[in-house]
């Protein structure tokens, strides 16, 4: 699991008035999250995969854009048509970043403000929930 995976995971648990308790078992590491009167705390039995907790893993540059919606991400137009936007591109405010399909409606996700397209975190064609992140941008 990419640090960039995880750190959505925390952010959506943090965010989510359902879940108190969260763990993740991959291979033989674990990891366990608890909120305890509205914070996040590690509990005594967490522990954090080994190749995440030996170093601090830097700060990643630029903000999110989150899904408005639930629904399938499609990186274009059409299956073939070019994506709008690609790693390094420059995007004007309003510009088309993906398209969600919901229900046959297909509702383009524009972007906010001018910026940098730093990292495309969905895969054309997946399944994204609301508020899960789409891509990382830099602001211009």
């Amino acid at each position: 699991m990419k640090m960039s995976e995880v750190n959505a995971l925390i952010d959506r648990f943090e965010r989510s008035d359902k879940l108190g308790t969260l763990e993740l078992t991959m291979g033989g590491d674990v990891l366990r999250l608890e909120k305890r009167g509205g914070a996040l705390h590690e509990t005594e039995d967490s522990c954090v995969p080994p190749d995440l907790g030996k170093e601090a893993a830097p700060m990643e540059e630029g903000s999110l854009v989150r899904a408005p919606l639930v629904g399938t991400f499609y990186a274009g137009p059409a299956p073939e048509k070019p994506a709008f936007v690609r790693v390094g591109q420059r995007v004007r405010a309003g510009e088309p970043l993906c398209v969600l399909e919901a229900m046959k409606m297909m509702s383009e996700v524009p972007a906010a403000q001018d910026c940098v397209i730093l990292e495309i975190l969905a895969e054309n064609g997946a399944l994204v929930g609301f508020d899960e992140p789409l891509f990382r941008v830099r602001e211009l």
